[in-house]
């Protein structure tokens, strides 16, 4: 039994396992992974106190602070459910279960599926979710990223350093995302924008080899051998049926950071906070762990 369980190691997660552990709580990281949706991005501009950074070190950065304060974590643990007791919190994983006076669902998010034929066949066989993880696989190789907001943008920026041409295919009528980011991709030689455009199926034999979108009421075939889906995120919070959600599954949180059930605090991307960045998440985070401290000063146990 410890005073607090922060599921997530993301932006928001390791900030509040920051501040929980300045404020001298007995506290239990678990986490599927180090950094989360951080780790996955490309060139960081606008996080304060970093002109420049990329998102892989900045993660890293994240990680080096927490592991200061000697906090417990258990990586590679994937939580299956949490459910509310009296006034404990049991949190169930696929290698055990623990148990807190407060849990904070710091999760984040997971990429979302096209959910066209061919995605399943060729998942990992060309077909991928992670500009940073797996773009350099793709050095000098046409190939096709989907979606038309940040995530996309990011993934191109990327990508068109490296690969051979960049087709971005997106289902509006202009892209969307930030400014400058959309800027720097139409002045790219290599990178053809394709609005209006939706995608049928991914196409290919042992490996991707193609794709066929519907553009302006035509179906066309772009012969690419690397397909990057970067068509938004959706929160990981099935795990806990109890908390109240908002139609897009984002945890419902006040100002406090607090849900609908006592002791349960969310931050970060899992959240219904209107604006998904790493800074805002790791504002999240803090705000969550002095939220669980009050908690903990204020009952008896």
């Amino acid at each position: 039994m410890t005073d607090l369980i922060i599921i997530g190691a993301g932006p928001a997660g390791i900030t509040a396992g920051v501040y929980a552990a300045r404020k001298k709580l007995d506290l239990l990281v678990i986490s599927k992974d180090i950094g989360g949706q951080a780790a996955l991005s490309g060139d960081v501009e606008n996080y304060t106190g970093y002109q420049f950074i990329t998102g892989l070190e900045l993660a890293a950065k994240f990680e080096e602070h927490m592991r200061k304060y000697g906090i417990q974590v258990r990586e590679s643990e994937v939580v299956i459910e949490i459910k509310k007791s009296k006034e404990t919190v049991s949190v169930t994983t696929d290698k055990g279960e623990y148990g807190a006076r407060t849990v904070i669902i710091a999760s984040g998010k997971k990429a979302r599926e096209l959910n066209v034929p061919g995605e399943k066949e060729y998942k990992n066989r060309g077909l991928t979710y992670c500009a940073t993880c797996d773009g350099p696989l793709f050095a000098s190789k046409d190939i096709a990223v989907i979606g038309g907001g940040n995530s996309a943008l990011d993934a191109v920026m990327q990508l068109m350093r490296i690969a051979g041409k960049v087709y971005l295919i997106n289902d509006t009528a202009s892209l969307r995302g930030d400014a400058v980011m959309r800027e720097k991709i139409e002045e790219a030689k290599n990178v053809v924008i394709l609005n209006n455009s939706r995608v049928k199926a991914i196409l290919g034999e042992k490996m991707v080899n193609g794709i066929m979108i519907k553009r302006e009421g035509r179906d066309e075939t772009l012969a690419v051998k690397g397909v990057f889906v970067e068509i938004g995120l959706e929160p990981n919070s099935g795990f806990a049926p109890q908390i109240e959600k908002n139609s897009l599954g984002e945890i419902k949180i006040n100002c406090r950071n607090e849900t609908n059930i006592a002791g349960i605090f969310a931050a970060g991307d899992v959240t219904d906070v209107p604006e998904k960045q790493i800074i805002i998440a790791a504002g999240e985070g803090s705000k969550a762990a002095l939220s669980a401290f009050r908690y903990l000063a204020e009952h008896k146990f």
